[in-house]
């Protein structure tokens, strides 16, 4: 008797085992294209062996636990990874932007307003005294002055765009952050009990990654279960029941600065920290690469001013006089760079003679401002003015190339690691289908082995009845 209850107790735990086994299958199956989801399969181990007549011998089969099939240090790399991508994709779209500024294919940009600018002066140079030579001269310094103050303007619009996304990008933190501590604590309370939280941790995990690509983090997991975040060199986002919500601010300069609170509440400013993700890469197109060009436009503008001023206002004008400058010269840097609104009012100002008594013929003034275009005036003594000009559009263009490498490289990257991440954790129909038949096969066995007992049980009891 004991022996035909042993099969109907080994026939009965492979059918409900078995069962599982397809629920884990079918679950697999409905998630093939979920988002974040790692495969997960039923651990299954034999009985407790007990003594019988014929030895010792087990009773049937027994699931340990579902178990997520999953790579915790390519989950880091990945995340490591989308921080790097996040960083350089950023960068490629704001400076994409920089280089429509300082777009020189239609023919009109800061190279063809310095070069208009020099030959409006030799034009002069052989007509000193020709009202529409004159009028070019006021023109073309117009023109180029309001190229590079409308370029520094359009410089700060995109800075103030990137400040913009800032603030949405610190927003995104703090909700992604405050997920994460959410998902902490109900892996903490399910796994307490010894079950395996495998959908949560599925959950963190892709809500980690969305974090690395705005901005970079290191992550560990605790004793417990729940991952501790942190950022700018190991300031904690999420610690076990704890979470630091970012903060933003205006600084000096007007722009947005990323602060942290530290244990008594005091802001940090981690901005120069942050070097990662979507908010890295603004900050460096910011802070750096614009803040850069912007420095560029700055000192072609006061050499211009400071140059062209001295040659210009050591001659004369057609009326006389002299100690005028081209430039207005009350403000520096490129922000307000303007033509002296006395010359745009009376052309006459403009000095093409070397000496008063050269006026109205001699040319030897237009002549020594043209020659500035050749002149060692710029770095130090070491290029032009059309070189610096040449020097600041190919760094522009330089430095989108460099993004969009790297951008791409990344991106190539992260599909590489997620294929590989898919052929570790990702359900493949294929294999669950086979999975499918296995274990329906084995059900099926099952059910026929406690039928099979329920016969020769009926059978015994007859015989006995």
């Amino acid at each position: 008797m004991t022996h035909l209850f042993g099969v109907l107790t080994t026939g009965t735990s492979a059918l409900l085992t078995q069962q599982r086994a397809i629920n884990v299958t079918g679950n697999n199956i409905a998630n093939v294209n979920t988002p974040g989801y790692s495969r997960q399969k039923l651990n299954l181990e034999t009985n407790t062996p007990v003594y019988t007549a014929a030895g010792l011998m087990s009773f049937g089969v027994n699931s340990t636990g579902i178990e997520r099939v999953y790579d915790r240090f390519l989950g880091v790399q990945l995340n490591n990874e989308n921080a790097a991508l996040g960083r350089w994709e950023a960068q490629q779209g704001m400076l994409d932007r920089v280089e429509v500024v300082f777009d020189e294919s239609d023919g009109y940009g800061l190279n063809q307003a310095m070069s208009d600018f020099w030959n409006a002066w030799q034009n002069l140079s052989l007509n000193p005294s020709g009202s529409t030579e004159r009028s070019m001269v006021a023109a073309t310094s117009q023109g180029l002055a309001d190229a590079i103050r409308e370029k520094y303007a359009e410089l700060e619009q995109i800075q103030e765009d990137i400040d913009t996304a800032l603030e949405s990008g610190v927003e995104t933190v703090n909700r992604l952050v405050a997920q994460i501590a959410d998902l902490n604590q109900k892996i903490a309370s399910t796994e307490s009990g010894g079950i395996s939280a495998n959908d949560y941790r599925d959950s963190r995990d892709l809500v980690l990654k969305q974090l690395a690509e705005i901005i970079d983090i290191k992550s560990f997991e605790n004793s417990d279960g729940q991952v501790v975040v942190s950022v700018a060199d190991g300031r904690p986002l999420v610690e076990t029941g704890t979470t630091r919500q970012l903060q933003t601010q205006t600084n000096a300069d007007g722009h947005t600065e990323i602060l942290w609170p530290d244990v008594s509440n005091s802001p940090v400013t981690i901005t120069s920290r942050i070097t990662g993700g979507k908010i890295g890469g603004w900050l460096q197109t910011r802070d750096t690469q614009i803040a850069g060009y912007q420095d560029q436009l700055d000192a072609l503008a006061d050499g211009l001013r400071g140059q062209v001023n001295a040659v210009h206002a050591a001659g004369y004008g057609l009326d006389g006089t002299t100690g005028t400058n081209l430039f207005d010269d009350s403000t520096s840097g490129a922000a307000d760079f303007r033509v002296n609104p006395d010359i745009l009012s009376n052309l006459d100002l403009i000095a093409a003679a070397a000496t008063s008594g050269g006026v109205p013929g001699n040319a030897d003034n237009a002549i020594a401002v043209y020659d500035l275009r050749t002149a060692m005036t710029m770095s130090a003594g070491t290029a032009t003015f059309d070189t610096a000009v040449n020097t600041l559009v190919s760094s522009v263009g330089y430095d989108v190339q460099t993004a969009t490498a790297n951008s791409s490289h990344q991106a190539e990257m992260m599909t590489y690691l997620e294929n590989y991440r898919e052929s570790v954790s990702g359900v493949s129909l294929d294999e669950e289908m086979v999975n499918l038949v296995k274990f329906e096969a084995a059900y099926n066995a099952a059910a026929k082995m406690i039928s099979m007992a329920d016969d020769m049980l009926n059978t015994l009891m007859s015989i006995v009845g």
